[in-house]
């Protein structure tokens, strides 16, 4: 009996398994944030390149003046110099444009005529220390971070995972595909900061279906493994907010001062006190504030970051106008100057009905060993700047999706407990797989 493409696909994961949880493993050993996930897509270009890819890097995958939050130069060169040194770099694919932070890689696979499917798999890690007790599984099983400050808290390590399963996969069935797979390694989502750079340079603007997912924490959604969509997630904007004043001796000339701490006092409670839009949800918190020097002089700089939030795109560009209108008021007060710069954002979003079915029924159909969770098109209140992808997707008639497969997780994501059960890593490749072959089977176009 001739076995089907699905009955392949099961037999890769199944054999491939245990290889993509040690990568996983591998990439969660060495965490890179936003614009620092050097190694990460040097090793991505690697393997697509063994898989035959056509592979895009630096500023072919990213518009090098879109990026937001970008580190300055001798932060990049000094994490390159750490990179070269880590095991397992491979140097060989670690290019100078990687070095300089336009990282990301763009993995293209080429089945001739047919529709184009774009898939989104996010790489970077968060600013955190993680746990190193023995009650923590990495630190125990000798996979938690090595980088002081840095650490996998929200599941990207396995996106990385998922997405290189995937190319696998496709890169081995790609007879029965027809059309034009796009496989976006994205960097920076931390902080909505890289999808914009990344879409700038068209990588999506021909996409006739876009898929991109998230690990998800089993008390999330209980009764699934798997949902084939998400409606909506919050738009946002994030501030870095530096206020200048004049420094002076508190005690001996404190009318010469020009206080920033008590600019940037006031923009707090002003900035949380912001009246809500009634035409739906938002949000506004102030992460950091740092000022000031001594007890004894009037602190003449003071640094805010700052987020706001809205249900709509339209909320969102609310909450963010009054904040800076906040921000620059409580410098006026205290004769200060006020700079914001504008270090990430992300749109409101939604994902398509006809595409959320469409992969929900070819998971009943080709992975029933899958439950499908209940609360397809549930409310997603986080923010991802993945919405750049879909609306642009979606703006020429495009579908677009946002999924979630559901894993336990210790700790919780964001938290420097977090871990997860690693068979998502291969229910992810499943599942994207199975949608892709569905896709790209000869029908739609």
């Amino acid at each position: 009996m001739l076995q089907t493409p699905i009955g392949k696909m099961k037999e890769i994961i199944r054999n491939r398994e245990a290889e993509w949880i040690a990568l996983r493993r591998d990439v969660h050993h060495y965490p890179e944030t936003g614009w620092f996930e050097m190694r990460t897509s040097a090793i991505i270009h690697e393997q697509l390149s063994a898989l035959g890819y056509t592979v895009l890097t630096g500023s072919q995958a990213v518009e090098p003046e879109a990026r937001m939050g970008v580190p300055d130069k001798d932060a990049l060169a000094a994490h390159a110099q750490e990179v070269e040194l880590q095991e397992g770099t491979p140097l060989a694919y670690l290019t100078e444009e990687m070095r300089e932070g336009l990282t990301g890689v763009i993995g293209i696979l080429d089945c001739g005529p047919g529709p184009v499917v774009c898939l989104r798999f996010d790489i970077d890690a968060l600013p955190m220390t993680e746990r190193s007790d023995s009650g923590h599984r990495p630190a125990r099983e000798g996979f938690a971070s090595a980088c002081a400050g840095r650490m996998h808290a929200c599941g990207h390590d396995a996106h990385v995972a998922i997405g290189l399963g995937v190319a696998r996969v496709l890169s081995e069935l790609r007879e029965y595909l027809n059309g034009t797979v796009r496989l976006i390694f994205q960097p920076a989502e931390e902080g909505a900061r890289g999808a914009r750079a990344v879409a700038a340079r068209g990588h999506v603007d021909d996409a006739d279906y876009f898929i991109g997912s998230h690990v998800a924490p089993a008390d999330d959604l209980d009764d699934g493994d798997v949902t084939a969509g998400t409606w909506g997630s919050l738009a946002t904007s994030k501030l870095d907010v530096t206020l200048t004043g004049e420094a002076a001796h508190a005690g001996g000339y404190p009318e010469r001062g020009r206080n920033a701490l008590l600019a940037a006092a006031s923009a707090v409670l002003a900035l949380h006190a912001i009246p809500r839009h009634s035409g739906g949800q938002s949000r506004v918190n102030v992460g950091t504030l740092h000022a000031g020097g001594g007890r004894n002089v009037i602190p003449d700089r003071a640094f805010l970051q700052v987020e706001v939030r809205g249900e709509t795109t339209e909320i969102n560009a609310y909450m963010e106008a009054q904040a800076r209108k906040i921000c620059e008021g409580a410098a006026m007060m205290q004769g200060c100057i006020c700079e914001i710069v504008l270090a990430g954002q992300a749109e409101g979003q939604h994902s398509d009905l006809e595409l959320i079915r469409r992969i929900a029924e070819v998971t009943a159909r080709d992975l029933p060993e899958l439950k499908l969770s209940t609360e397809q098109n549930a409310r997603n209140w986080g923010s991802e700047d993945i919405s750049v992808f879909m609306n642009r997707v979606q703006a020429h008639g495009g579908l677009a999706t946002y999924m979630r497969v559901v894993t336990p997780m210790a700790g919780g994501q964001h938290t420097v407990s977090f871990d997860m059960d690693e068979k998502v890593i291969g229910r992810g490749v499943a599942v994207f797989s199975a949608a892709v072959l569905d896709l790209m089977k000869g029908n739609d176009k």
